[in-house]
Formats: C-alpha cells, sequence, structure tokens
C-alpha cells in the first residue's frame, strides 16, 4: 500500500504503518497535551500504542488461520481506522472463509477476556461499559479501557457490512446455503444499507466520523461485489480472451533510451522483456522505466529498470487464475507464453477491464478469438 513504512516483520508478514496513523498519533498527542499537560498526551499515546497493538494481533488472527488453507499473507497496514491484512487470494470454501473471518474476533475476545482476568473479579460488565465511555479518559483504568476497546472491536467487526468481518461472515454463512454470486449480492446490499444508516445517524447527529465511515463502508461494498464478479467471469474464461496479441517488447540488452522509444511509439504502459530466443525475462513498467531513467540515464541497460520477476501465464490458463498471479507478483501486466516459453500476448489490467465492460453489455458475448485455441 502506497504512503506505507515497514517498520518489521512478522512471521514472514511485513508489518507496515500508513503515513496518516502517525499523523493520527501526532493529532491525539497534541489534543491531550492541551487539555491536560505532558502527562495526559503520554497517556493518549500509550493507550493507542496498545490498541493498534490489539488491531495487529487481530489481523494476525486472520493471517494465520489463512495460512492453514495455504493462503500467504505478504504483509499487513496499519491505518488510522484499523488495520487491512494484504491476503494473497480470499478463500475459496464458504466455511474457509468463515474461519478466517471469525479467526480475528477470537483474538480480541481473548484479549479482553484476559484483561478481565486481570482487572479481577471488581471487574463487572458496569466497569467495562464505563470504559466504553471513557476511552479518552487518560485518568481512567488503562486496563479497563482496553478491555473495553478489545470488546467495542468485536462488536463492531461483526456488523453486517464489508470490510468488516461480519459482511464476511454473513457472506459465507449465505454461500454455504445459495449460490456464490447471489450470497456476495445480498451481502453487498446489506453493506450497502449499513452505510446508509451510518450516515443518517452521523447527520442527525452531527457525527463527522460516522459520515466518514458511511462512505467507506459503502465503498468498499461495492467495490467488493465488483471483485466478486469479475472473479466469477474469470473463472469462466481464458487468458486467450483478453489477451493482447499486437504488442511491443523490447530486447534484454536494450538501453533505458531504446525503450523510451518504445514507449512513447505506442499506447502501452508495460513491456515484456525478451531474449534471444523471444522468452521473457521480466517485465518493465512505465513507472519503473521513469524512475530508472532519473537515477540512471538513458544510456543505462534496460534490466536496471525490471519491477516484476518473469513470471507469465499461458494461453489456455484459466483467467481467474491470471489474476492471482498478477496479485502474487504485484504487477499490472503478465506475459503470456506458448508451450516453448515463447512470448506470444500480453494481459494487462486494462484488458481485463474492457473484457468486464464488454460482458457487462453482452453477458452472452462469445469471444471468437478464443474459439481459435479449441
Amino acid at each position: 500500500m502506497s504512503w506505507s513504512i515497514t517498520i518489521g516483520r512478522i512471521a514472514g508478514t511485513a508489518v507496515r504503518i500508513h503515513i496518516t496513523f502517525l499523523l493520527l498519533l501526532a493529532w491525539i498527542g497534541l489534543s491531550a497535551w492541551r487539555t491536560g499537560g505532558s502527562e495526559a498526551a503520554l497517556g493518549g499515546l500509550v493507550f493507542i500504542l496498545l490498541l493498534f497493538g490489539c488491531v495487529l494481533a487481530h489481523e494476525f488472527g486472520h493471517i494465520l488461520m489463512a495460512r492453514r488453507f495455504g493462503i500467504a499473507t505478504p504483509e499487513v497496514t496499519l491505518l488510522p481506522i484499523g488495520g487491512v491484512a494484504a491476503l494473497e487470494r480470499m478463500p475459496e470454501k464458504p466455511h474457509e472463509q468463515l474461519a478466517v473471518a471469525v479467526a480475528g474476533q477470537a483474538v480480541n475476545v481473548a484479549i479482553a477476556a484476559v484483561l478481565l482476568l486481570y482487572l479481577g473479579a471488581s471487574a463487572d460488565s458496569s466497569q467495562v461499559a464505563e470504559g466504553m465511555n471513557r476511552l479518552e479518559d487518560s485518568s481512567f483504568n488503562l486496563v479497563a479501557r482496553l478491555a473495553s476497546a478489545n470488546v467495542f472491536l468485536v462488536l463492531f467487526n461483526l456488523l453486517p457490512a464489508f470490510p468488516m468481518d461480519g459482511g464476511r461472515v454473513l457472506n459465507a454463512l449465505l454461500a454455504m446455503r445459495m449460490d456464490k454470486r447471489k450470497a456476495m449480492r445480498i451481502s453487498a446490499r446489506t453493506g450497502q444499507m449499513m452505510a446508509f444508516l451510518f450516515g443518517f445517524a452521523g447527520l442527525v447527529w452531527g457525527n463527522p466520523m460516522l459520515v466518514f465511515i458511511a462512505i467507506f463502508v459503502y465503498v468498499a461494498a461495492a467495490a467488493e461485489a465488483e471483485s466478486s464478479g469479475l472473479e466469477d467471469i474469470a473463472s469462466n474464461l481464458f487468458v486467450s480472451d483478453a489477451m493482447e496479441t499486437r504488442f511491443a517488447v523490447a530486447p534484454v540488452d536494450a538501453t533505458l533510451a531504446d525503450a523510451v522509444d518504445i514507449l512513447l511509439a505506442t499506447p502501452q504502459y508495460e513491456f515484456p522483456i525478451v531474449d534471444g530466443f523471444g522468452k521473457s525475462v521480466g517485465l518493465l513498467t512505465r513507472d519503473g522505466l521513469i524512475a530508472a531513467l532519473r537515477e540512471a540515464g538513458p544510456m543505462a541497460p534496460v534490466t536496471q529498470a525490471l519491477q516484476a520477476p518473469a513470471a507469465s501465464v499461458r494461453r489456455r490458463d484459466k483467467l481467474d487464475f491470471a489474476l492471482k498471479e498478477m496479485n502474487r507478483i504485484g504487477a499490472p501486466a503478465i506475459s503470456v507464453v506458448d508451450e516453448a516459453g515463447v512470448v506470444v500476448g500480453l494481459l494487462t489490467m486494462q484488458n481485463i477491464a474492457e473484457m468486464m465492460m464488454v460482458r457487462a453489455a453482452q453477458p452472452d458475448w462469445k469471444f471468437r478469438r478464443s474459439a481459435a485455441w479449441n
């Protein structure tokens, strides 16, 4: 995720902090200092850091459960609104999706239980409720506030709306009883209804945070539905249905100046770099080319600008497999090769988006090019 800083790695997953999270810390510290001095500022910062430690533990609950199903997680990012674990792919089976979704909640339940045990028998439900109302009060018991915050995280995340875990729980339960596409439509609409409720409550109560959450939830629900629709369509198509067959390549011994000439002469943003046998040795992106040109100059070898590994797919691979490969390597395009490994096509996200628009206009459209490979 852009504008993020890597602060370390835990169990093979990079832990990143978004720059806005640092701004949040600064704002909390300054606000607390103005109202209560340095002691209040320190207390506020300690509470937020501990809270986000709980959020990080929540995300690793998802990550460790996903690993049991063979799903890797290259990174997790802390944002002011919580954490985002970048799973390599979503679980395919409903029961796997359910297990991954509730694993994060289980972590927060466990943390809250341990904190309440630490507080002792006097920590009844009224103290937890009081801690909920005094989360920002640094004079109140820190452990009680942290326990209350974890209870709040569980309740909030169980709301049936994407991107909260409750949205994925609802989708998994529905998918156990009906078609996946219908389950996703119902889940997305439920999330958008929740967004409207958040927005209405925010306007009535004059709470801008609720309005912000409403916008965030609505956009996330729409994006989830769109992504699911893309996966459904891609599972029934081949790479040959969406790949470009008219494209330019750059030889492995080319210079950055040569690559610039190709960039300016074609509408492409990504170029396979090929050896003397036409086999891919990597992918050159426009952004990588410009960055390398700025740092190394026009006569540097084009291989210096390669940012994506030499991954490739074949024409008869399913399109959803190609999408997973593109996500795995973090590239906006991937080379298409024949049985000998020679580059014969280029698959980009723009190709796929155009194919989606065609399918939206004509769902039964038959791709004539794919017939050549049957």
